[in-house]
């Protein structure tokens, strides 16, 4: 009887450490669920300001497409260049006929009043004046005048050996110029009314002067001077 009872505790007794065993696995595994779900509350990734969490992101594409894109405003536009153009870049040039004092410059044809003459030394002779135009300064070049007769162009050659002294024009200064249009002695020649006048052969304004009827043979004409008296022909 004392043996059945023995048992019986010692069953008992068995039964309530397995029963406590079990009872403390059941606790421990609830706590580390517990634990694992209040890490993973409270994990970097669920922070709603993290940047996985946003989705969206300002990469360096982003911030370029930010940057400014315009220039500086107040860049000047005007180059050196474009202000030179804006200054004169040539002076009056022979014949311009502008008006105006033009001191220094050559003459042209139409910057001069024009006038002629016949004398009668030295077998006859045109003698051709000019004066500047009023307000006209210019100078006539230490050359021989350009004469030509006919619309052939013929010329008149010289009568000096050498060319005199450029003369400045201007209120009250005339150039007188000698030109002889025959100096031959058959009866050969051109019969014409009027001479073409230049100063110099690139003067682009030349001027046509009635001078009466001529006969033009090898014509000569002096170069310019300011005393009519040397602008005769002599051979």
């Amino acid at each position: 009887m004392f043996g059945n009872r023995n048992r019986r505790k010692a069953l008992l007794a068995s039964a309530a450490l397995v029963g406590g065993a079990l009872l403390m696995t059941a606790c421990q595994d609830t706590d580390g669920s517990a634990d694992n779900g209040a890490a993973q509350s409270s994990s970097p990734s669920a922070v709603a300001g993290s940047p996985s969490a946003s989705g969206e992101s300002e990469g360096p594409e982003d911030a370029a497409s930010d940057a400014p894109t315009d220039g500086p405003s107040g860049t000047p536009s005007d180059s050196a260049s474009d202000e030179a153009s804006d200054e004169p870049t040539a002076s009056p040039t022979a014949g311009s006929g502008g008006g105006g004092s033009r001191v220094g410059q050559e003459c042209g044809a139409n910057d001069l009043s024009w006038s002629t003459r016949s004398e009668s030394q030295a077998g006859g002779y045109i003698l051709v004046m000019a004066k500047a135009k009023s307000g006209i300064t210019c100078v006539l070049p230490a050359a021989l005048p350009t004469v030509a007769f006919g619309s052939d162009g013929t010329e008149a050659g010289p009568v000096e050996q050498a060319v005199g002294k450029q003369i400045t024009l201007s209120k009250g200064t005339v150039a007188y110029a000698g030109v002889n249009p025959k100096t031959t002695n058959t009866d050969g020649g051109k019969e014409l009314d009027s001479i073409i006048v230049a100063v110099g052969n690139e003067d682009p304004n030349p001027v046509s002067l009635k001078v009466g009827t001529i006969t033009v043979d090898k014509p000569v004409v002096t170069n310019w001077h300011t005393a009519p008296k040397d602008a005769v022909p002599f051979d």
